[in-house]
């Protein structure tokens, strides 16, 4: 909603002036180019319009109450239907298995179902201010990983979905899946929907955090306890530190340990992947052959001073592996790499499919932007939205097809919400809360939404009131899945 959308581009500064500008205070009078990539000195005389009241001046186009709503959308397909539609151009043969993990419960058909969602979104109000989502914003897709020097950063970590979009939409989702998330635990309704309350109030609270700050210092901004102090997550800090304490086990190492073998051979010895079926095949020789030939171009993709390190590794054996729930069929392969110690480096070289909201952005009104590759979309959305992103991410192509890559087992670990305590719950959206509105504000200015979501909790009652009721549509998809599955009209392969 809203005619003029401030929208994400490529901001690179541009050092050549086109311009000049008058600065006031110290030496006022001097005359300095006007750089392109950087904001003009702002206006202070009458009339001038801080991002901060912008912000304010979006409620009366669209009231904070207004975000309650849930208008149904022409031509929703049924939950089949979305499925199906979802499942076109990935393996064929891994359908019933991505069909059988959406099926085990209604948070996980959220899962999913992204595409859907951006269907029922479409009609859902909106400010015009847009950022770099990630599209896929549940509470799942929140966990821990590496950064380059071993310690541990936790942030939104997975970003097949992303694009430049409506904040709202990542807002939305998230709390859905927190309500959806605590009812397969059992939890009372009023502990998920304040989970859900919760974590709005912490997204806009962050905001408001972030636009007081420095910049700089809102950019860099991390999970420290400056950000996230206002969350009081005290009764989440067991379930961290032990999900940390497996993620640092969590290695390319370990998974080589378990995934591969020693063979022998002319050049001396070396390992290779065992066959696990579903999740772990070897492929054929062409096929293993592509991928890897596939790895020069991605050399071109990577930070220069990662170069050296790369080419102390070579490559030993490509195999197949089944991943996620959202992710289930498309092709995705981990690369073994040694180095002359034998000690393995695995890369993961997955598809990157068209983000399932394009469509949706299209009917919603906001511009789409064509990516010519969408590995680099998926990159640079990830870049844009962490403040640490794993060293080594980069893309390339594989037949004709584009692949997102980036290290396999970087000690990443998760946190499972639908096994959280209702105490637990309520912390941990109030976390993923805080660390969504830190990933919207390095490209939608935190002034502008500071301003919009204001102080009081009208944004958080309204956006909990559509979690409950998002999550309400969700399970009756859910339900028409395991008739389909029931009747025989969809397969799935259930518990793999």
């Amino acid at each position: 909603m809203g005619e003029t959308r401030a929208s994400v581009t490529e901001q690179r500064p541009d050092f050549a002036a086109d311009g000049q500008a008058g600065v006031g205070g110290a030496g006022a009078g001097r005359r300095i180019p006007v750089v392109r990539g950087f904001a003009p000195h702002a206006a202070t005389g009458a009339g001038a319009q801080s991002p901060k009241d912008a912000g304010k001046a979006l409620r009366e186009r669209v009231p904070r109450s207004a975000h309650a709503s849930l208008v149904p959308t022409a031509g929703r397909p049924d939950a089949v239907q979305a499925v199906e539609e979802s499942n076109r151009g990935r393996v064929p043969e891994l359908a019933p298995i991505r069909v059988g993990r959406m099926a085990a419960s209604p948070f996980a058909f959220l899962r999913g179902a992204a595409g859907l969602m951006g269907h029922d979104l479409v009609g859902t109000p909106v400010t015009g201010v847009t950022a770099q989502i990630c599209g896929d914003a549940h509470a799942a897709n929140f966990g821990l990983y590496g950064d380059a020097r071993g310690g541990l950063v936790i942030d939104l970590n997975d970003f097949d979905e992303t694009v430049v979009g409506p904040w709202e939409w990542d807002l939305k989702r998230l709390t859905t899946s927190l309500v959806l998330a605590g009812r397969a635990a059992g939890t009372d309704e009023d502990v998920c929907r304040a989970a859900a309350f919760d974590a709005v109030g912490a997204y806009r609270r962050t905001m408001r955090l972030l636009a007081k700050l420095p910049a700089l210092d809102a950019w860099n901004a991390i999970a420290d306890e400056e950000l996230v102090s206002h969350t009081d997550a005290r009764d989440l800090m067991g379930t961290l530190e032990r999900v940390s304490a497996k993620a640092r086990n969590n290695t390319s190492a370990r998974f080589a340990a378990k995934a591969t073998e020693v063979v022998a051979d002319d050049a001396g010895g070396g390992r290779r992947f065992v066959d696990a079926p579903p999740v772990l095949r070897r492929v054929p020789d062409a096929e293993a052959a592509a991928v890897a030939a596939s790895l020069e171009s991605y050399l071109t993709t990577v930070g220069h001073d990662r170069l050296p390190l790369l080419a102390r590794y070579a490559i030993h054996d490509v195999a197949f592996r089944v991943v996620g729930t959202g992710s289930v069929g498309t092709r995705s392969y981990v690369v073994l790499l040694l180095d002359h110690r034998g000690e393995p480096l695995v890369l993961q070289v997955k598809e990157a499919r068209a983000s399932a909201l394009v469509p949706h952005l299209a009917a919603a009104g906001f511009p789409v932007s064509g990516e010519e590759h969408e590995g680099r979309r998926v990159v640079h959305g990830q870049k844009r939205m962490q403040v640490v992103s794993d060293s080594l991410l980069g893309w390339t192509t594989v037949e004709g097809r584009p692949f997102q890559v980036r290290q396999f087992r970087n000690r990443k670990g998760s946190v499972d919400p639908a096994a959280l305590t209702p105490e637990q719950l309520d912390d941990y959206g109030r976390m993923t809360g805080a660390l969504l509105a830190r990933a919207h504000s390095h490209s939608a200015d935190p002034r502008l939404l500071a301003g919009y979501c204001g102080k009081n909790e009208e944004l958080d009652e309204a956006v909990a009131a559509f979690a409950v009721l998002y999550a309400d549509r969700t399970e009756a998809d859910h339900a028409d899945l395991l008739t389909a599955i029931k009747s025989g009209r969809t397969a799935a392969e259930l518990g793999v």
